[in-house]
This record gives structure tokens, C-alpha cells and sequence, in this order.
């Protein structure tokens, strides 16, 4: 049985139970599990997405909220900036496309805060269509399974879709499954440190596996640290503000983080990004 058709048998009986692929998830819903899972585990994801769509069904909704109540929605989700480009989007789908999200991979990207990526995500998992998705989870499947390399390597945006696209059927709706099911393949089976090829489903077509599982020797992306950085600063400012009735003190900030020159530039950035504001008073909050 070639890759796709096992992909396909395998997804479509051990899919994860996610919230935004049940049945009658809107194209909506996809769109904001998708701004939610850039950089962020599922697991993160699930109650915060629940909570937001039953808060906001439709983009409309969300337009119509406040920037601050947007950020405090998002809670701990990481880069808040996602929290505001959604925001941006929705308004523009509520006025430009009658708040109903586009279904054509251009009008998608043409949102705010919406790539390549997040749109053939939605044209795929939203609408059904027969679009080329690719991640690290389905670029890594593919080094592997069909290349027989270890891992994947730098980015080659034209020769991944090309890879991909060659993997999916014909008709839209299976190839829509096949996509959902290389990205989940590559999640929880094919994983980068501790691949479980003795539960994969295309271990007998796998070139890697034929190959001998050879080591990837190749560049790596280098893993980013957290710890002390600029994104942990600011958001241990962020949340001062979310957790606060109304504006706070500077000194409410100043205790969040005791360096004061990495706290200012965190707060000046903030402030740069829109997701925080002086009053006048010289008080400090989430955006209005």
C-alpha cells in the first residue's frame, strides 16, 4: 500500500480527539487554533481555544471585543502579539468578507498576521481543500520516510510543498485527511529525538527505516532557551497588567523583574508592540 493510503488509514482511526477538528468546527474555529498552536503545545491550546469560541463564535465577536480583554483571553498562550493580529483579522473579516473567513489561500494570506503556512492550514482543515501543508512535524516524515534522511534540514519552501504536494490524492477531501495526517504522524509518532517506528503506520514503505535509520548529520536549527530572556521578562509584565483591576504603578512593574535596563526595554517594547499603554497619569495597563 503506497504512503498516502497508509497515512490516511492510520489518521482516520487514531487521530488525537482535538477540539478544532470535530465535527461542525467552522473554518473560524480552525483559524484560531491555528494563530493558538504557533510555538505552542496542544495541550496549552485545547482549554484556552474551548473558552475563546464559546466567548467568540464568530470573528465579528472577537472584532468587537476590547484589545485588553483579547490579551487577557489569551492568558499565558506566549507571544500576545498573535493575540492582537487575530484581533486585526477578525475586523477584517467582519467588514471584507461578510464574517465568514475566506476560503481562497490568497484572500487568507492577505490577513493580518496570516503566512503561507496558516493560510493552506485553514484552505486544508477548515474548508477541505486539497492544499500542500507543511511543518516541522510533515517535513520531517518526509526526510524520513520518503528520503531516507534522518531529519528534514533548513527550510526549502518550494522543494517541501513540492514533496507534499506529490503525497496527496486527488480528490479534496482525502487529500485535506493526508495532510491532517502527515502533521499528526510527525507529532506523536515520527518525532525528532524518540521516533516510535515500531507503531508507525508507514514503517514498510519508510526509505529511512530501509536505509538503516542513518544519523542526520546535516545543520540544525539551534534550540532557543527561555530562561532569562526578553520573552520571559516580558511576559511577567504582561501578566502584572492582566491580573490588575485597572492601571498599576510603576513599581508593580518594577518588581516583576529586577534588572532594570532588560525590564525597561521589555516595557518600552511593549508599548512599541500595543500591547500595553501609558495614561496619563503615568500609570500603566493593557490596552484599552
Amino acid at each position: 500500500m503506497p504512503l498516502p493510503a497508509l497515512v490516511l488509514d492510520w489518521y482516520r482511526t487514531c487521530a488525537r480527539d482535538l477540539p478544532w477538528r470535530r465535527p461542525g468546527t467552522t473554518p473560524w474555529g480552525v483559524l484560531v487554533s491555528e494563530f493558538m498552536l504557533q510555538q505552542t503545545p496542544v495541550a496549552r491550546v485545547d482549554p484556552v481555544w474551548t473558552d475563546w469560541m464559546a466567548r467568540w463564535p464568530v470573528p465579528s465577536a472577537l472584532a468587537a471585543a476590547s484589545r485588553a480583554d483579547v490579551l487577557r483571553a489569551w492568558g499565558k498562550l506566549g507571544y500576545p502579539r498573535r493575540a492582537l493580529r487575530l484581533h486585526e483579522a477578525a475586523a477584517v473579516i467582519a467588514v471584507e468578507h461578510g464574517d465568514v473567513v475566506p476560503s481562497d489561500v490568497a484572500a487568507l494570506e492577505a490577513l493580518p498576521g496570516v503566512g503561507s503556512y496558516t493560510a493552506r492550514a485553514v484552505a486544508a482543515f477548515g474548508f477541505g481543500r486539497r492544499c500542500p501543508v507543511v511543518d516541522t512535524n510533515v517535513r520531517r516524515v518526509v526526510a524520513r520516510a520518503v528520503h531516507g534522511r534522518g531529519d528534514a534540514g533548513p527550510a526549502r519552501t518550494t522543494a517541501d510543498l513540492t514533496d507534499v504536494e506529490a503525497l496527496l490524492p486527488p480528490d479534496d477531501s482525502s487529500a485535506a485527511v493526508v495532510s491532517a495526517g502527515l502533521m499528526e504522524l510527525g507529532a506523536v509518532v515520527c518525532t525528532a529525538r524518540a521516533p516510535r517506528c515500531v507503531a508507525c503506520p508507514v514503517r514498510s514503505v519508510c526509505a529511512w527505516q530501509a536505509a538503516g535509520r542513518p544519523e542526520y548529520a546535516g545543520p540544525r536549527k539551534p534550540v532557543q532557551g527561555f530562561a532569562g530572556t526578553d520573552r520571559q521578562v516580558r511576559g511577567k509584565l504582561l501578566d502584572v497588567l492582566r491580573d490588575a483591576p485597572g492601571p498599576v504603578e510603576r513599581a508593580a512593574l518594577d518588581a516583576a523583574w529586577s534588572d532594570a535596563a532588560q525590564r525597561d526595554r521589555c516595557l518600552h517594547s511593549l508599548l512599541v508592540d500595543g500591547l500595553a499603554e501609558q495614561h496619563d497619569d503615568g500609570r500603566f495597563a493593557l490596552p484599552a
